[in-house]
């Protein structure tokens, strides 16, 4: 899980020895700013140019474009949490139940009807190596 933290972009550069041009000295800027962040641990994720609506006046209002940093970290939190494996269940075999009236009476089973059941013997087949 992370959290996000969102700050204003720089709109204006920094001087520094060695830097001499407009756009050096602003990727100066940002530069500094994300290492800032990046030192507290926060990961840089993506730069945004979002709307904002500003009252002007009494009555009116005007929508200010603003760019915003995102970054983000991980969360640590003081439980961990393992992940419990379900409970196997196993299946439970019943039989059907037996009526009484399926069965046959003692006396008239006879001998044919107990016999060994007859098996066919088909001749062994063998594969070609």
């Amino acid at each position: 899980m992370y959290e996000y933290k969102v700050v204003p972009a720089p709109v204006k550069g920094l001087k520094a020895k060695g830097v001499k041009t407009a756009e050096a000295r602003f990727a100066l800027a940002v530069e500094q700013a994300i290492n800032d962040l990046a030192a507290d641990g926060w990961d840089y994720v993506r730069t945004d140019v979002l709307p904002s609506e500003e009252r002007q006046g009494l009555t009116g209002s005007v929508t200010h474009w603003r760019n915003l940093m995102m970054f983000r970290r991980t969360v640590v939190s003081d439980a961990v949490v393992e992940p419990v494996a379900p409970e196997r269940v196993e299946p439970v075999l019943t039989a059907a139940p037996v009526v009484a009236a399926e069965l046959p009476d003692a006396e008239s089973v006879t001998a044919a009807d107990v016999s060994e059941p007859a098996f066919e013997v088909e001749a062994e087949k063998t594969r070609p190596a």
